[in-house]
């Protein structure tokens, strides 16, 4: 089970292919806040709703300073089909392996209908300029997470 991380943490590096192949890594956006939001898979539901959500805020999100990453262990490929059929404008990331969503605290155990299952844990963490950790949500909802965010940080408001 990885470890959640915690306000003050250096935000785990990371490098991973984006929806068209090109590696997008954290380090590319030093200097501007982030918004790394962790979903369990494209093309469903609940993800949707959520990707939708981010890409109708994301103008008022850039406007505060914050760039927006969506992870999930989604091949590119499914990425783009999912960005193509939702017209999403949010950078989405393919972590195949994991691997960064480990690192974050985002895979692990979770309940699921009332089952402990293993899978992704939907999650949001805010990076700041200098790669700290700002606040790390776990458990959030698909709905109405965007608009809590946005209360949150105080933007567009």
């Amino acid at each position: 089970m990885s470890e959640r991380l915690q306000a003050g943490d250096t935000a785990p590096a990371f490098s991973l292919p984006d929806a068209d192949g090109n590696q997008v890594s954290l380090a590319d956006h030093l200097g501007r806040k982030v918004i790394v939001y962790f979903y369990p898979a494209a093309l469903t539901p609940g993800c949707t709703t959520q990707a939708c959500d981010f890409t109708d805020n994301l103008e008022v999100f850039a406007g505060a300073g914050y760039d927006v990453i969506g992870i999930s262990p989604d091949k590119p490929a499914k990425l783009a089909k999912f960005r193509e059929s939702e017209d999403l404008k949010v950078t989405l990331l393919a972590d195949e392996d994991k691997s960064v969503l480990e690192a974050y605290g985002a895979f692990g155990e979770k309940s699921l209908y009332g089952k402990t299952v293993v899978g992704v844990i939907r999650s949001t963490v805010v990076v700041d300029e200098q790669g700290k950790v700002e606040r790390a949500l776990y458990n959030v909802k698909a709905t109405g997470h965007v608009a809590k965010l946005l209360r949150d940080l105080k933007v567009g408001a």
